[in-house]
């Protein structure tokens, strides 16, 4: 007589994961990848918002006088002018590929896996890409039809947005259930050039990467280690412009900061410090009271600072309801990382989501989980259309998971495979590109390949199996989006992409802007 064993009960968002094969967590980064921390700390460092709808077209500007010293003074008010990148640390082995994102045999994505391999990526017989009616092109990258992320960026974003969009997906393997993968690219991103006006780099975490994986040891840089940025009262309490506005309304207070600055700077003309460092000293004090005249100029409206009063993001009209916006953490972490990076107060951010090792013996949960994710990428790339800027989105995972070909019947399995067992040879990860002005040119959206089987080709492309080279090949990319993939090779010195010719199979896009963003009319 054959038993059929109950399905297990599946998880809500948020509620941890407890496997019987795995031991009790005991470090940060095993607690947040089986969902039992959520990452929130205290914020405290410099950042920059805008008073108008666009930050980047905000006039910010001081008296005409003063205005010239600003760049003197290193005061920027747009950053480096590189393409905006935010990057998903999605802890504890999120399954990217077959189920969400197409990856295929060496032809491409369409060069399709045996039906075994599909099963072992949680797709049943009847649910195989092989069929066009499974397969989804609207954002140029291929995902199945039932991708949870492709759901959940479908209710965030519009046609129009989708349809200026494109992405790669990389076949790389890397280890299961551990936050010492170095996949965090940011350094890396700093390093090509990105930077914001007021901060470098921020993360969702309070960690060296900013994130649940480490970054890449080589890239380091401790000057520009990201500020914890992970829900919007840290945003709102990020800049303190003093008492003065308090008792004066913006304008007026400006103006007295202004005048400030000017008698100082005509006293200080008429003093002689003595000292071999005289004109130093006089041009730290001058942009010492210039940066303040400029900070209460730019943030003199506490209201402006608020991710919650953006009405592009919260709201009617907005990416998120009031309602979901005060219900889920998550929404409310991505909409305070996404705010400061796609207006260009800081260069690259990185947003961590716990829970994805979600192969509890059902398929509902990790269905779940990947559509808030999708929910969460989607609002990047619709805040982005809304400011008219282009995103690099990374999405990254710490190993894998597969099915034993068992299907979860239940309204939220939706048919699929049971995800049973970590498995890190069914591993991927993969970017999306936004272009405002239209939608990437692709030169390939696969880079190295899976066997039929389901498993890496760890002979595939450099990044297949090694993580570092899998940063890497996502720096290449980034750089060639401005058009700057002939650097390459100088920026980072001792990569292991090969030479020009080696390196032109790894880069997906063509370049969508050449060197920084051009100026808004």
């Amino acid at each position: 007589m054959l038993i059929r064993k109950s399905r297990k009960r599946p998880l809500a968002n948020g509620e941890p994961l407890l496997h019987d094969d795995h031991s009790r967590p005991r470090t940060r980064r095993e607690f947040i990848a089986q969902g039992m921390m959520a990452g929130t700390a205290t914020v405290f460092g410099a950042s920059l918002f805008s008073l108008f709808a666009n930050p980047r077209m905000a006039a910010a500007a001081l008296s005409p006088d003063l205005e010239g010293l600003k760049n003197s003074c290193g005061i920027a008010v747009q950053g480096a002018g590189k393409i905006p990148f935010i990057c998903f640390d999605l802890a504890g082995g999120a399954s990217i590929a077959g189920s969400n994102v197409l990856l295929g045999k060496s032809g491409g994505q369409m060069d399709f896996l045996s039906t075994a391999g599909y099963s072992k990526l949680g797709l049943p017989g009847d649910m195989l890409p092989n069929d066009p009616a499974f397969v989804n092109e609207e954002m140029g990258l291929a995902f199945h039809s039932d991708s949870a992320f492709l759901r959940g960026i479908q209710q965030s974003t519009s046609a129009g947005t989708r349809a200026a969009t494109n992405g790669a997906i990389i076949a790389a393997r890397s280890e299961n259930d551990t936050g010492n993968n170095p996949h965090n690219p940011m350094y890396g991103i700093h390093k090509a050039g990105a930077d914001g006006s007021l901060l470098s780099l921020v993360g969702s975490r309070s960690t060296e990467s900013g994130g649940n994986s480490l970054a890449p040891m080589s890239l380091i840089n401790p000057q520009v280690r990201p500020t914890k940025i992970d829900q919007p009262s840290d945003v709102t309490g990020l800049v303190d412009v003093g008492d003065l506005i308090g008792i004066l309304d913006q304008k007026d207070a400006v103006a007295v900061m202004e005048s400030i600055q000017r008698i100082s700077d005509k006293k200080m003309s008429k003093v002689n410090t003595r000292i071999t460092t005289d004109e130093a000293v006089k041009e730290l004090v001058r942009c010492g009271y210039i940066k303040s005249a400029d900070l209460a100029d730019r943030f003199g409206n506490p209201a402006a600072l608020d991710p919650m009063a953006d009405t592009d993001i919260v709201g009617p009209g907005g990416i998120f309801s009031s309602a979901e916006f005060d219900s889920n953490s998550e929404f409310r972490k991505t909409a305070s990382v996404m705010k400061l990076v796609l207006n260009g107060y800081a260069g690259a951010g990185t947003i961590t989501m716990g829970g994805y090792d979600y192969h509890t013996g059902e398929r509902a949960t990790g269905e779940r989980r990947d559509e808030q994710a999708g929910r969460c990428m989607g609002a990047c790339l619709e805040y982005a259309a809304r400011v008219g800027m282009p995103l690099m989105l990374y999405v990254f995972s710490d190993g894998s998971n597969s099915s034993n070909g068992r299907i979860d019947d239940s309204e939220d399995g939706r048919g699929k495979g049971e995800w049973t067992g970590d498995n890190q040879q069914t591993a991927a990860s993969f970017f999306l590109v936004y272009n405002p002005a239209g939608r990437p040119v692709a030169a390939r959206n696969q880079i190295g390949f899976m066997r039929a089987d389901g498993s890496v080709e760890t002979a595939s492309s450099p990044a297949a199996n090694n993580v570092n080279q899998l940063v890497q090949t996502v720096l290449l990319n980034y750089m060639a989006l401005h058009g700057e993939q002939g650097d390459f090779a100088s920026t980072f010195m001792g990569h292991g992409l090969g030479n020009a010719a080696s390196q032109d199979r790894l880069i997906a896009f063509e370049n969508i802007v050449s060197g920084t963003i051009p100026p808004q009319p």
